[in-house]
């Protein structure tokens, strides 16, 4: 409901000033709440997308050192092997 007031003074001069007020009962809109709680959700839910593809590739790029690793060490142990062959042919012990 709205209401109007209208409220006239005088001053010694005589003169006639009017005020008038309007109320209203009626609530007001909240639409720009929703509008930025959505903008908020869309970048927490970007964020999370973000950060999980990051960490996939972070981890795979561990495994391929890590495996890489593996490998170097697999063909150390190859050389430390051949070598002791090659030793104990030489020196004739096995």
């Amino acid at each position: 409901m709205t209401e109007q007031r209208t409220t006239e003074t005088r001053d010694p001069d005589g003169n006639t000033h009017t005020h008038t007020t309007v109320i209203s009962d009626e609530p007001k809109k909240g639409g720009g709440t929703w509008v930025f709680l959505l903008i908020v959700l869309l970048v927490v839910v970007v964020g999370i997308v973000a950060f999980t593809q990051l960490g996939g590739a972070e981890i795979a790029k561990d495994n391929a050192v890590a495996e890489a690793a593996n490998e170097v060490g697999d063909a150390a142990q190859q050389v430390g092997d051949a070598a002791q062959e090659v030793t104990d042919e030489v020196t004739g012990s096995e």
